[in-house]
């Protein structure tokens, strides 16, 4: 009896130590996913109706987080509660800070949009971020240029071609093509192909 409690002490604990490491990775991915988009703690605070204190203790994963929490927190954020998962497969813990294994890559999906975009780096806590985007025929960024003010963006095209318009010109790109999109450049970017197309996109510093 006495050696059958001491092994259920042990999987709770293990099984709590679990949860702990869970709710700091996640806390941190929350952290950083809200710096990159440039949002303050009192912000996202109100936006989810909670206090600073208690976001503040969620990135640092000293509060646990439920799933309605977590669903509060997405849509602030503007991602699905899968950004801050990963799969079966998850990257081996000495490679998270440096490696993305094709199989944990975090994914986001613009409903309705024909787009669709692949978190190629590690976290968005770096200078530079990396991203797979697929544009489904007749997609685009959207029917207005956008400009970002303190954002670099360059791109390289794997598959497929696109259209660029930066400023008020515009630049038709296939395979192997390369451009950049200068920090305050209004620009838009739509798939006027009849096949599928997909551009590595690296901006600094990141947007999400």
């Amino acid at each position: 009896m006495a050696r059958l409690k001491i092994q259920t002490a042990k999987v709770e604990a293990l099984h709590k130590n679990d949860l702990e490491e869970e709710s700091v990775t996640v806390g941190v991915q929350i952290r950083d996913l809200r710096k990159a988009k440039r949002m303050s703690v009192t912000t996202l605070a109100e936006k989810i109706g909670k206090s600073v204190g208690y976001v503040s203790q969620i990135e640092r994963g000293i509060s646990s987080i439920s799933i309605p929490i977590l669903n509060k927190i997405s849509a602030a954020l503007e991602v699905s509660n899968s950004w801050f998962f990963h799969g079966e497969d998850d990257a081996d813990p000495t490679e998270k800070a440096h490696i993305v294994r094709a199989s944990n890559r975090r994914r986001l999906s613009f409903t309705g949009s024909g787009m669709s975009e692949e978190l190629m780096s590690p976290d968005l806590s770096g200078d530079v971020e990396m991203i797979m985007g697929t544009f489904e025929p007749g997609a685009a960024t959207g029917d207005e240029k956008i400009t970002r003010e303190t954002i670099e963006i360059s791109g390289h095209i794997i598959k497929g071609s696109i259209v660029v318009e930066i400023a008020d010109k515009s630049y038709e790109l296939s395979i192997g093509d390369s451009f950049r999109i200068n920090a305050g450049d209004p620009h838009r970017t739509y798939n006027n192909g009849e096949e599928t197309a997909e551009v590595l996109w690296i901006l600094s510093p990141p947007h999400y």
